[in-house]
């Protein structure tokens, strides 16, 4: 029986983009199942074709070029059966166990979100989100608010400030910021981004950092001019600080994970490509799977740190495609809004040009050899030019390294993640190389906002440059990043194919000629992330023998005015043929 979830979300409230909703997930039947959870269905006795759902009376898109719409679709042991015409569909209709009137909604093949955090998404839940305030007065006061309910001597945790955002000051949070009312209470707060955070005076004291203390390699502590830490911390300098953090418990994070489902199905996303799944969180989604509990389908990279785990167990994937583990996280750089992309040349507004050595050449090697000789894919995070262009000359090296007969597969694969500066003889080499660019439109309309004080005009030229990618060849797969973002796909297909804020405007430098148009906006979330996980057979567009993944909204993307993108609604989402997510 469906349960009721009344939790509420919080997302950008101004927007409204998530209105408060009473939903259902897991509108699953009990049926005799396998031990992964498979439903073992029977055809019912009759003349007709038979089916478990028709769906019908909708705009159905199926994002195959052969046949690009239907009036029909019917589904079968969790796949389509059939896909076309009214006339063509006569047959079916008497044989459907259940029938959907769609009443003019539309149909898209199963939304992926190619580039989440799933245990994050559903964290935000359940800890303070700084997601979306206006200013610094107000991200402060929500803080101090928060933490007057927290105990003496016990953490102050959140997530989500953005100074970008802001409309009174542009900067960091700083310990000063918090230490008046954080005194006895040791703090962490990771910015949007998840690679840079702000700890207040108690919590560098608890982690014995001064002055005196060097940064990482990779990572760096912000510091005042006679060398005091600040309280900004960037990348791999968050390390010393996580290690003496709260030790969470498996349920905590196994009901994370429930959460981060939910959430996301209500969405309207049917898959979701993590990008760097702890081994703990890999091991309680495992349990949700064989458990028949999973909500939509998680293709998982492991960090590299994790990645010996991968190597011992192997490659993974449950019968049904709910879970499926292959590939290994990379960390190459920082942000850009962190000042932490590594650039050729230093920034437009910094006398630097950011950091590497997040994951070292040394450490990473062998680990590049590892994956060509047991086929595992390469999911690396590369933000500035020059990290990219680093990255493609290891990855380069390392193919040369190793002959090729010693491969597992000819069929790689290896992916970029963000790669938001592109010179144009790299985009030539990404498209000679194979590479498939995994890329966060939210993130573009976000970070133009910046970006040319960043950057300059010239380098504005090849950034987020998804059109000049895609008339190249290049699979550019859609991601969030959530929960650095909202994770909305209503949001990213907006963003996509407008390049716009979501106010509809735009400022110097955002190259609106670099938008998708909207054939490419769909397959960027439904068919090319299928392929960038090896499983463009099994979904990705709706067709006979591919899983029954649908993502079905009151708005039809593809035809309305992009802002009445941003304000649909979620109707269904269905997964292997199930409602996992129906809008009362």
């Amino acid at each position: 029986m469906p349960f009721v979830a009344r939790t509420k979300h919080r997302e950008a409230p101004k927007l409204n983009l998530i209105p408060a909703l009473k939903y259902f997930v897991g509108a699953i039947a009990l049926t005799a199942s396998n031990a992964w959870g498979e439903p073992l269905v029977t055809a019912p006795n009759s003349n007709c074709k038979a089916s478990d759902v028709l769906l019908h009376n909708g705009v159905i898109y199926t994002a195959n070029t052969q046949q690009w719409q239907a009036d029909v679709v019917a589904v079968k042991a969790g796949r389509v059966a059939f896909v076309g015409t009214e006339e063509q569909a006569k047959g079916w209709y008497c044989g459907a166990k259940e029938t959907i009137d769609l009443k003019g909604s539309t149909v898209f093949p199963g939304f992926t979100d190619a580039h989440q955090h799933l245990e994050g998404v559903g964290k935000r839940t359940r800890t303070l989100s700084l997601f979306g305030l206006p200013t610094l007065q107000e991200t402060v006061e929500k803080i101090k608010a928060f933490a007057a309910n927290v105990p003496s001597g016990e953490w102050v945790l959140g997530r989500g400030w953005i100074e970008r955002e802001w409309q009174d000051e542009q900067r960091f949070l700083t310990a000063a910021d918090l230490d008046p009312f954080t005194e006895n209470k040791p703090l962490f707060m990771p910015r949007a981004d998840g690679v840079s955070a702000v700890v207040n005076s108690k919590a560098l004291a608890m982690a014995g950092v001064t002055k005196d203390t060097p940064d990482p390699e990779g990572g760096k502590f912000e510091r005042y001019p006679d060398g005091t830490p600040t309280g900004y911390i960037l990348a791999t300098a968050m390390d010393q600080f996580r290690a003496i953090l709260p030790h969470e418990s498996d349920e905590y994070i196994k009901e994370n994970l429930r959460r981060g489902m939910e959430v996301n199905v209500s969405r309207g996303w049917t898959h979701t490509h993590d990008a760097g799944m702890k081994i703990r969180e890999v091991e309680q989604l495992r349990e949700l799977a064989k458990n028949n509990a999973m909500l939509h389908r998680v293709y998982i990279a492991m960090p590299i740190d994790d990645a010996s785990y991968l190597f011992s167990h192997g490659a993974e994937k449950a019968p049904n495609a709910m879970f499926n583990l292959n590939a290994i996280k990379v960390f190459i750089d920082g942000t850009l809004g962190s000042r932490g992309a590594a650039l050729l040349a230093p920034y437009s507004d910094a006398d630097h040009n950011g950091f590497m050595n997040r994951t070292t050449k040394t450490e990473l090697m062998p680990v590049l050899d590892e994956a060509l000789r047991n086929g595992y894919q390469i999911m690396t995070h590369v933000i500035g030019d020059r990290a990219l262009k680093v990255t493609l000359d290891w990855y380069e090296e390392s193919w040369k390294a190793l002959p090729q007969a010693q491969w597992k597969t000819q069929d790689l694969r290896w992916r970029l993640e963000h790669a938001q500066i592109i010179p144009p003889e790299e985009q030539t080499r990404m498209a000679r190389l194979g590479i498939i660019a995994s890329m966060q439109p939210s993130h573009a309309i976000g970070d133009l906002n910046f970006a040319p004080a960043r950057l300059g005009a010239e380098r504005l030229t090849y950034a987020y440059p998804w059109k000049p990618l895609v008339d190249k060849g290049i699979k550019v797969v859609g991601g969030s990043d959530a929960p650095v973002e909202v994770g909305d796909p209503r949001i990213e297909f907006y963003a996509a194919i407008s390049r716009s804020r979501l106010d509809g405007s735009r400022g110097d430098g955002w190259h609106a000629e670099y938008a998708l148009s909207r054939e490419d906006a769909l397959r960027m979330f439904t068919l090319w992330p299928a392929y960038a996980s090896f499983q463009e057979a099994e979904y990705g567009s709706i067709e006979v023998g591919k899983y029954a993944d649908f993502s079905v909204f009151d708005t039809d993307f593809m035809k309305a005015v992009p802002a009445d993108i941003l304000n649909a609604e979620t109707i269904m989402t269905i997964v292997g043929g199930k409602k996992v997510f129906v809008r009362q």
